[in-house]
């Protein structure tokens, strides 16, 4: 009986009380801790998550920024969905980028982490540099703009002319039949930054010894050492990776207003953030541009949390 009424208090729920006073208990004994993280705490919530809260709330309203906000309710996510057709291309856009650009530019920067960390340090770090030079450039516009130029001055358009693939210059940045694709090269091109480091650090920091722990066990080549050693040892960096990622995919708008214009031809390279640019910069319709921004934050939430569990599932 004894044992079973100590099974009962184990299953039963903590009271809600019981759980305040054990957090203000461990916030006392790390009190250390906990000053030093405040002027972050502070920082972080005052410039990243009031924002979005006031976000949320606007996009509720009508407001222009020179009168204050008017309560509409739903009307701006209605006129939104329902009435407003450039966006709907937006969004269509929106997941083409972040379905084709998040997950190969992951597994690319995985990819290629994976292979350079196995090369001697001095290469190694020569190579991390290279790849990593391309997301801290900025000329990288100038250089694609003049090989995707729409005359025969450009460099694609030179090549494919002079082999006779074309007798005249195709206008890459400007036909709505070429334009997404080249921007999309372009991303993918551009993603090999902070999740390549990351990956990097990550594969520096697997203990050795994991790898002889596998071999005795009967991992017999590279391929299985990645799946059940090196992946899930690097796990947090994994996640890391993958929020970078969905929120460069989700949030491409400087390479295709620098590239395809603003707005571009036919609305063909219009993503959901280059179209909260022209409603909040532009019109200055600040009720409608955060529910675009608030469309586009429960996206990114959502697609995370799937990757998330897909992440907990390969552990």
């Amino acid at each position: 009986m004894t044992q079973a009424l100590g099974r009962h208090a184990e299953l039963s729920p903590i009271p809600k009380r019981g759980r305040l006073a054990a957090l203000w208990r461990q916030i006392k004994i790390n009190k250390a801790n906990y000053l030093l993280l405040a002027p972050f705490a502070t920082v972080f919530f005052v410039f990243t998550v009031l924002p979005v809260i006031m976000s949320i709330f606007l996009s509720f309203t009508h407001y222009n920024m020179l009168q204050p906000p008017v309560w509409v309710g739903w009307a701006n996510y209605i006129r939104l969905f329902l009435a407003d057709d450039v966006f709907l291309i937006a969004l269509k856009n929106t997941f083409v980028f972040a379905s084709i650009t998040g997950p190969v530019s992951y597994f690319a920067c995985l990819i290629f982490a994976w292979m350079i960390n196995e090369l001697k340090p001095k290469l190694r770090a020569f190579l991390t540099l290279l790849f990593y030079a391309p997301s801290i450039s900025g000329n990288l516009f100038l250089i694609w703009t003049i090989i995707f130029s729409g005359d025969s001055y450009g460099l694609a358009n030179g090549f494919l002319m002079r082999f006779g693939i074309t007798t005249e210059p195709i206008q890459w940045l400007q036909d709505p039949r070429y334009m997404m694709g080249v921007i999309i090269l372009i991303v993918l091109w551009l993603s090999l930054g902070t999740s390549f480091l990351v990956f990097i650090a990550g594969l520096q920091g697997i203990d050795k010894s994991l790898f002889e722990a596998g071999a005795i066990d009967g991992v017999k080549n590279r391929w299985q050492e990645l799946w059940f050693i090196t992946l899930p040892s690097m796990r947090p960096q994994l996640m890391f990776g993958a929020v970078i990622s969905i929120t460069q995919s989700f949030s491409v708008a400087g390479v295709t207003i620098a590239l395809a214009g603003f707005p571009s031809t036919d609305y063909a390279a219009r993503t959901v953030v280059t179209h909260l640019i022209d409603y909040g910069s532009v019109r200055f319709e600040m009720g409608y541009a955060s529910a675009i921004a608030t469309v586009l934050f429960f996206a990114m939430v959502l697609a995370q949390r799937v990757v998330q569990y897909l992440l907990r599932k390969m552990g």
